[in-house]
């Protein structure tokens, strides 16, 4: 069963054709690649997969599941996870406290036994805990558990990011240009980490990015769309010399 299938998705702000006819399938796995030139439409099928969005028309599926319509949080419960382009990490809240946020869409347990810090409550709150310090020691922040984001260069932020999305055990996992505001030095340990993710975890991973770079070294298929089409789609030795792609990116980025 394909990880994630979208079939002829359209979408519109008003009268404004965002997305016209994008067709993807993501087996389970790979690790896809999804470029264009700002303002491509890329983001909106993000937004569109994840929730935010209802499509104008056209189907997605998870896991065979169609997802229309369907809140983020219910798709976050189906085992997607994402980041987003611009870090969306609470900055006044501990590194610790964003992981564990993100657990709260199963909380299994209710208002009462919040109220009164039953057993079940306990429990539960100590395993979500307990997870939490487990991945911030993987990814060697646990010694800033208890500090702020805010307080932490960019890099490390995106590292912060990444834990949260993965602390869903996410089968898909939606990288929303990881690569954006990060050193050359960082992109590199970006590149590592990705590669590293995708094989500790198993897991599908669909990465929007604008540092060809990290798309060529990353991803076994690319997508490239253009005014919200798509305009190619292949391997990176395909996309790398494709004449549309090319062209669309003439004055944006060399390929």
């Amino acid at each position: 069963m394909k990880q994630l299938e979208i079939k002829n998705l359209s979408h519109s702000f008003g009268g404004l054709m965002a997305l016209s006819g994008i067709n993807l399938s993501l087996e389970n796995g790979e690790i896809v690649g999804l470029i264009g030139p700002n303002g491509a439409g890329k983001t909106t099928i993000f937004n569109l997969v994840s929730g935010f969005y209802v499509p104008t028309s056209g189907d997605i599926f998870v896991d065979g599941v169609r997802i229309n319509g369907k809140t983020p949080h219910e798709i976050a419960a189906m085992k997607v996870g994402r980041t987003f382009q611009n870090i969306r990490l609470w900055s006044e809240m501990s590194v610790l406290d964003n992981i564990r946020i993100s657990q709260y869409y199963h909380l299994g347990y209710n208002v009462a036994d919040a109220l009164f810090h039953t057993k079940r409550y306990r429990a539960r709150e100590a395993e979500i805990t307990r997870t939490a310090y487990e991945l911030l020691d993987i990814f060697h922040l646990a010694d800033l558990a208890e500090e702020c984001p805010k307080n932490f260069p960019y890099g490390i932020q995106r590292r912060v990011e990444i834990v949260r999305a993965l602390s869903l055990n996410p089968k898909l996992l939606m990288l929303d240009e990881p690569a954006a505001g990060l050193s050359s030095a960082d992109i590199i340990l970006l590149i590592d980490y990705v590669n590293w993710i995708h094989d500790e975890f198993k897991l599908t991973i669909w990465l929007i990015e604008h540092q060809i770079e990290v798309v060529m070294s990353l991803c076994g298929r690319i997508q490239v769309i253009d005014f919200g089409k798509e305009i190619a789609i292949g391997s990176p030795k395909e996309i790398r010399s494709n004449d549309d792609v090319i062209k669309a990116y003439l004055g944006d980025e060399e390929l």
